[in-house]
């Protein structure tokens, strides 16, 4: 089970940008996991966002970010990010990653979500 902090959250206008970055901090076996995001608004259910597979070489969107999220990874930082352009209210969640040990499309198979961090779109 990775240790998994999320970082790179705020607020920012509508068609603008953040990155978020998430660290298994000393984690030996991070290269062995497909890593994903997903976000969350309070009361509602949790949404897939993006998943990476172990060496980067095929990653898989959500329809609502599809063309606008970018995720990637850097094994040897053991870090995962998620780039967010044109950013729109409907994006404000809290966006959370998470390690797989099999290729998804959906939240199924990911272990525990991290915290999270908040992002936050103003119109």
């Amino acid at each position: 089970q990775l240790q998994l902090v999320e970082s790179g959250g705020g607020v920012v206008q509508a068609g603008g940008s953040l990155r978020l970055s998430c660290a298994a901090g000393s984690a030996q076996s991070f290269h062995n996991y497909a890593m994903g995001w997903s976000r969350q608004v309070p009361g509602k259910e949790r949404e897939f966002v993006a998943i990476i597979s172990f060496n980067g070489d095929w990653t898989y969107y959500g329809d609502s970010v599809q063309g606008r999220f970018t995720i990637s990874r850097d094994n040897a930082k053991k870090t995962v990010y998620l780039q967010m352009n044109r950013l729109t209210p409907d994006d404000t969640a809290i966006y959370s990653c998470a390690a797989s040990p099999v290729l998804t499309r959906t939240l199924t198979g990911f272990g525990s979500w991290g915290q999270g961090t908040q992002v936050t779109v103003s119109s």
